[in-house]
């Protein structure tokens, strides 16, 4: 029998069988993660179920995120086609018998669990249109944009349908992304940036009361302050009234007097920038860059053009879900509902950042693959 330690036995067969796991992005994530739970507490404090609800959800995250971080980029190809595929039906299928919440039927009871299908095209939209460019390589013309702009405005006008117009913008921008980096003409670009705004008229007779209300409350939050202008107007004092050092930890008064709507999810920025300040802010700005900026290293080193674009598309991702939140809860942005990454509570924005940054790691780790 060997009289070598156990644990040097262990060491060693334990990490010949976990995946490669990116050390900067881990550490970046820890620390979001660290923040996104001290911030939970003081925001939760008289619903102290949901900080023990949102260590579950933490644990659901990491555990995927290594599951993914484990899997091939051969193997995330061949899921490409499935989960988008599977993604459309579910969606059709939320048009047809979904569970309606709040006024907006984006759920879909499968009996053993809900599920929302619109966070699934968060990942299955940039997956499917990165594997169409890379059964493209070097001969993509123009219509192979217009048919990847289809893929895109398929999922995303059925999640418009439902609606959802806070999740379809950001599976919109990662659509765009993916079609952006495999060498969308900047002429194109132009013409689609003049569409759209050509568009807005016929957008604007088109959306929901809400919506509209939404865009108007952004121009002139005062002119309904105890109603529809709220959530914007108690944010924008709660993040004034943080000054350069925050009030510190657990003394928001705007937070524990419950004038912040919201202020465990969507609005939980303004509940960080009460208690942290300015200084807080600009160090969650770091958090967040260094965050973004590793995506993009880990794309600019991928080995093939699927990981390449998929890589980039997700970073781009990650940094529109920051921007657009802090964005909304300042008031330059109208409110659609987005959370902040790995600060807000919830399970299911949370599962699909950690099996985004799952899919970084993954491609991280197979950087130096021969082309596939």
């Amino acid at each position: 029998m060997s009289s070598e330690p156990i644990g040097h036995r262990v060491g060693p067969w334990l990490r010949s069988r976990l995946p490669e796991l990116d050390p900067v992005l881990l550490a970046v994530l820890g620390v979001l993660s660290l923040v996104g739970l001290a911030t939970l507490y003081s925001a939760a404090s008289d619903h102290p179920g949901r900080f023990g609800e949102q260590l579950r959800n933490y644990g659901l995250a990491a555990a995927l995120m290594i599951a993914v971080a484990g899997l091939s980029p051969r193997m995330l190809k061949r899921l490409a086609l499935p989960v988008y595929v599977v993604g459309l039906l579910l969606l059709v299928g939320v048009l047809v018998g979904g569970v309606s919440v709040k006024g907006a039927q984006r759920w879909l009871d499968l009996g053993v669990m809900r599920v929302q299908p619109a966070e699934m095209m968060k990942l299955g939209v940039p997956l499917m249109l990165a594997w169409y460019f890379d059964r493209r390589e070097g001969a993509v013309r123009r219509r192979d944009f217009a048919v990847a702009a289809l893929l895109v405005l398929v999922p995303v006008a059925l999640i418009v349908r439902e609606p959802d117009l806070g999740t379809a913008l950001l599976v919109l921008a990662a659509g765009f992304f993916v079609i952006f980096f495999a060498g969308l003409p900047w002429m194109w670009l132009g013409a689609m940036l003049g569409g759209a705004l050509a568009s807005l008229p016929v957008a604007w007779t088109l959306m929901h009361d809400y919506q509209r209300n939404r865009i108007l409350m952004l121009v002139d939050p005062m002119s309904d302050p105890l109603g529809k202008g709220f959530h914007t107007l108690q944010a924008m004092i709660a993040i004034g009234s943080g000054g350069f050092f925050g009030k510190g930890w657990m003394q928001g008064t705007q937070t524990h007097l419950e004038f912040i709507p919201e202020r465990t999810s969507d609005f939980i920025f303004a509940v960080y920038s009460e208690e942290f300040g300015l200084v807080g802010n600009l160090v969650l700005l770091v958090l967040f860059l260094a965050l973004v900026a590793r995506a993009l290293t880990i794309a600019h080193q991928a080995a093939t053009p699927f990981t390449r674009l998929l890589a980039g598309s997700i970073a781009m991702i990650l940094f529109t879900f920051a921007f657009v939140n802090m964005g909304m809860v300042s008031g330059i942005l109208p409110v659609v509902g987005v959370p902040l990454p790995f600060i807000s509570y919830g399970g299911t924005a949370l599962v699909t950042l950690g099996m985004a940054c799952g899919m970084l790691m993954c491609v991280q780790s197979h950087r130096k693959m021969v082309q596939m």
